[in-house]
C-alpha cells in the first residue's frame, strides 16, 4: 500500500506550539481524506524546531468507484420538478434514468450515478495546500513581497521548502503536485542549520529518518527527550550527583534543539544560600537549565545541565562557560533581591498593595485583601480553622508580590511569602496557607488539607468568583481571561476532597457579596450601583456554574451527569459534600433491580400524568383519598400504604443527610408499583376512581424528589 511523506519546513517553530501543530497536521489531512473515502492504515506527526512532518500509512492508490441511485419525481411530475431533478443527478435528459414502479407509490424516475475513483495522488494535491494556507497556528506571520498580496500565505515564522511524495515502498514515490505561494512540493530538504546545512534528497518515510538522522536531526520529540533525560542523568551520576527532574522544562528543551549535546556548568556554592526555589527559577527561566543535587537529599549542588543544538569543536567548553557566566550574574541579582526582601517584614509591604489595581471595577489588591481577610475569618470556623490564624494568614497572603524577588520571578509567589514568613516567625500554618491559598492551581495540583490554608485559600476564590459575578464578566464559549474556571474547580476540590460541609449561596456567595459593598470597590461605591444588581439571579447564576464545573469533575470520576442534574434540580442544593454524596448513592441505587424497575415505573407514572394532565387541563396534586383507594383495587390501596411510608422515611433519612436510608425507603415501593401497573386499570370508567389513581401516580412522583429529581434522569 502506498504512503504519504509531508514535510513543511521553517524557521524556528517556538517549543510551545510544536506538539499542538503535529496533532493538527495529522488530524487534518487524516480528516480530509477519510472525509473523501479513504482510509489509512496508520498515521503519524512530527516537530521539531525547524519542520512539521508527517507519514501516513496505508493508502489506497485510488478511491474507491461510486455507484449511488438517486430517486427522482414521480413519472408525470410538473417540469420544474423534473428539471431539478436531472440538473442535481448530472442527467441530460430523462432518457438517462430508469423509470421503477412500486404497487403502492406508482411509477417514478431513478437515476444510476456512477462515478469512479479518483486518484489519491490527484486528492491529495487537492487538500494539501488548502490544509498549509488555513493551518491554525495560535499565532502567524506574512513575509517577503508577496506578504502585500490579499490572501498571502501565513505561516507561524516563514516557510522555505515542502517534501510532499506519495507512492508504494516498491516503487519510486511521485511527487505530490502543488504549490503554495511559490513554493514547489518537491523531495529536498535541508538537515541541522549548521551541522549539516547541505541539501538532501528524500523518497519515503524510511530514507527520510536515515536521512535527517545523518544530517544531524533526530525527528521525533519523545527520542530527543529520551536521549536528554538519559544523558543528564548519566552525566550527573558521573559527578556523584543528582538531577532534578522537571517534565515541563524537558519538554520545552526538547523543542528547542534538533539534535541535542548535554553539558554540565557550575556556579559559586555561595549562591546556594538563596533558597532552593529560587535558584531553580533563575536557572530554569532564564538559560532553560536543569538543576542538580546531593545525592537523596533535597539540598542544591552548585552546578546545573543545559542542552546545547551544537556539537562544539572544543568539547562544549565556550558554550559552558558562556551559559555559567549568564547564571552567575542571574544568581547574584537573586541574592540581592534575597537579602533586600528578608530585612522588610511582610505587614510593612500591605501598604504597597494599595496601589496595584486588581480590576478597576473591583478595586485594588490592597481592598481585596481586607475582603479576603474578613471572610477567611467568616469561613475558618465551618472548616474547622482558627479564625485568627486564618485572618492573619490572609492578610498576609499577597504581601509578597511587591517583594523584589517575586517581581522578577512571579512563578515564586507564595513560596517566598511562606519563606518570609517562616523568617519572620510566624505560626507554620500561617506561612503555609501563604503558598497554599493558590491551590489546586489546576486538575492535577495537590488540594491544602490544613484548615488554615483551606479556609484562605476558600476565600479568595470565592471572591474572585463572586466578584467577577457581580461585574457580569462572566465565561463566555471558550474565552476564560480571569481563570474563573479554575477557580470553581478548585472550590469544588478544596470542598469535596476535604469533607467540608458549606452552604454556596449563604456561607459563600452571601459573605463574599457582602464584603464586595464593604472594602473598597468602585463598583459599589457609584451611587446606586449596588441596587441595580439582582443578587437573587446572580447568585442563582453562580450555583449553575458550579453545578457545570461539578458536572466536568464528576464526570472524569466517572460518575453520571444526568445524576448531577437530577439532584441539583431539587431546591437549595448548594451544599457541594451533599450533592455529591446524594448523587453517589442514587447511582449505588440504580444500580440495583429495585433501582432499575422504580425508575422505569416513575417513568411510566410520569408519562401518565403528563397524557392526562394535558388532556383535562388540570394538575392531580391532591393527596390521594386513603377511602377511595380502599374502595377500589387492593394493590392500589397497598401502593398508597406504601407510598406514604416511605415518603416520610425518605424525608427523614435525607434531614439526617442519610442517603443510602433514603434509597433503602425507595426500594420498598418496587413491589407495590410493580404490582399495580400489572393488576390497576388508571383510567377507570369511575371519575372519582379515576382522579384518586392518577393522584396516585402523582404522589409517587413526589416521594421520589425526596432524593432527586427522577424526570432528569437517563434510561
Amino acid at each position: 500500500m502506498p504512503d504519504l511523506l509531508l514535510e513543511l519546513r521553517s524557521e524556528e517553530i517556538p517549543a510551545r506550539m510544536q506538539r499542538r501543530a503535529a496533532d493538527d497536521l495529522r488530524k487534518l489531512v487524516t480528516d480530509a481524506l477519510v472525509e473523501r473515502g479513504f482510509l489509512y492504515e496508520g498515521a503519524k506527526a512530527f516537530a521539531t524546531p525547524r519542520r512539521l512532518a508527517l507519514h501516513v500509512a496505508g493508502l489506497p492508490a485510488r478511491g474507491q468507484d461510486l455507484r449511488e441511485e438517486r430517486k427522482g419525481p414521480r413519472v408525470g411530475a410538473p417540469d420544474a420538478a423534473i428539471q431539478g431533478f436531472l440538473k442535481g443527478a448530472g442527467l441530460a435528459s430523462l432518457d438517462e434514468a430508469t423509470v421503477v414502479t412500486d404497487p403502492k407509490k406508482g411509477a417514478f424516475y431513478v437515476a444510476v450515478i456512477e462515478r469512479p475513483g479518483r486518484a489519491t495522488l490527484d486528492v491529495l494535491a487537492e487538500i494539501l495546500p488548502q490544509i498549509i494556507r488555513s493551518f491554525p497556528w495560535p499565532k502567524s506571520m506574512r513575509w517577503g513581497t508577496a506578504s502585500a498580496q490579499p490572501g498571502a500565505l501565513r505561516w507561524v515564522r516563514p516557510l522555505q521548502s515542502i517534501v510532499a511524495t506519495f507512492g508504494p515502498e516498491t516503487e519510486t514515490p511521485d511527487v505530490v503536485p502543488f504549490a503554495v505561494d511559490g513554493i514547489a512540493a518537491g523531495t529536498t530538504t535541508y538537515g541541522h542549520r549548521f551541522l549539516a546545512p547541505e541539501a538532501i534528497e528524500v523518497r519515503r518515510f524510511d530514507d527520510y529518518v536515515r536521512a535527517l538522522e545523518r544530517a544531524r536531526v533526530v525527528l521525533d520529540v519523545e527520542r530527543r527527550k529520551d536521549i536528554i533525560l538519559h544523558d543528564a542523568r548519566d552525566l550527573a551520576f558521573a559527578r556523584g550527583l543528582e538531577l532534578v527532574e522537571d517534565e515541563g522544562l524537558l519538554e520545552e528543551v526538547a523543542g528547542l534543539v534538533e539534535w541535542p549535546v548535554v553539558l554540565m556548568g557550575s556556579f559559586e556554592e555561595a549562591f546556594l544560600d538563596i533558597p532552593a526555589e529560587a535558584i531553580r527559577a533563575t536557572i530554569r527561566a532564564n538559560q532553560k537549565c536543569f538543576v542538580l543535587r546531593a545525592p537523596g537529599t533535597e539540598r542544591l549542588a552548585p552546578a546545573f545541565v543545559l542542552v546545547s543544538n551544537l556539537i562544539a569543536s572544543d568539547g562544549g567548553l565556550a558554550i559552558t562557560a558562556g551559559n555559567e557566566r549568564v547564571v552567575r550574574a542571574r544568581l547574584s541579582d537573586a541574592k540581592f533581591f534575597w537579602e533586600t526582601d528578608k530585612a522588610t517584614r511582610l505587614e510593612e509591604r500591605l501598604p504597597k498593595l494599595d496601589s496595584i489595581v486588581f480590576h478597576e471595577k473591583l478595586g485594588t489588591q490592597g481592598a481585596r485583601v481586607e475582603r479576603i481577610a474578613a471572610l477567611a475569618r467568616e469561613l475558618a470556623p465551618l472548616v474547622g480553622a482558627d479564625a485568627d490564624l486564618a485572618e492573619r494568614a490572609a492578610r498576609l497572603a499577597k504581601a509578597d508580590l511587591v517583594t523584589e524577588m517575586v517581581g522578577e520571578f512571579p512563578e515564586l509567589q507564595g513560596l517566598m511569602g511562606r519563606t518570609y514568613a517562616a523568617l519572620q516567625g510566624e505560626d507554620a500554618s500561617v506561612a503555609a496557607a501563604i503558598e497554599d491559598h493558590y491551590k489546586p492551581a489546576g486538575p492535577s495540583d495537590r488540594v491544602p488539607t490544613d484548615r488554615v490554608a483551606v479556609a484562605v485559600a476558600l476565600a479568595d476564590k470565592l471572591d474572585t468568583l463572586v466578584g467577577f459575578w457581580s461585574i457580569d464578566e462572566k465565561p463566555t464559549g471558550s474565552k476564560d481571561p480571569f481563570a474563573l474556571r479554575r477557580a470553581a474547580l478548585g472550590v469544588i476540590r478544596l470542598i469535596l476532597e476535604n469533607g467540608i460541609k458549606l452552604s454556596l449561596l449563604r456561607d459563600g456567595y452571601q459573605a463574599a457579596s457582602d464584603g464586595l459593598g464593604n472594602y473598597g470597590t468602585p463598583a459599589f461605591e457609584a451611587g446606586d450601583a449596588s441596587a441595580e444588581r439582582d443578587t437573587d439571579a446572580e447568585a442563582q447564576n453562580l450555583l449553575a456554574f458550579f453545578a457545570d464545573r461539578l458536572k466536568v469533575y464528576l464526570r472524569d470520576q466517572g460518575a453520571r451527569h444526568d445524576l448531577i442534574d437530577a439532584v441539583f434540580a431539587l431546591p437549595g442544593q448548594d451544599d457541594l459534600l451533599m450533592v455529591v454524596r446524594r448523587v453517589e448513592a442514587l447511582g449505588a441505587f440504580l444500580e440495583t433491580d429495585d433501582g432499575r424497575n422504580l425508575l422505569a415505573g416513575y417513568k411510566r407514572a410520569a408519562n401518565i400524568l403528563r397524557i392526562e394532565e394535558k388532556k383535562d387541563g388540570r394538575a392531580y396534586d391532591d393527596a390521594p383519598d386513603a377511602a377511595l383507594a380502599a374502595r377500589g383495587e387492593p394493590e392500589e390501596q397497598a401502593l398508597a400504604e406504601a407510598l406514604a411510608a416511605a415518603r416520610e422515611t425518605a424525608s427523614a433519612a435525607v434531614a439526617a443527610e442519610d442517603f443510602a436510608g433514603a434509597m433503602r425507603a425507595l426500594s420498598t415501593l418496587r413491589a407495590p408499583v410493580d404490582a399495580f401497573f400489572e393488576r390497576v386499570t388508571v383510567n377507570a370508567e369511575d371519575p372519582a376512581l379515576r382522579a384518586n389513581r392518577l393522584a396516585l401516580l402523582n404522589a409517587l412522583r413526589a416521594a421520589t424528589r425526596a432524593v432527586a429529581d427522577f424526570s432528569r434522569i437517563e434510561g
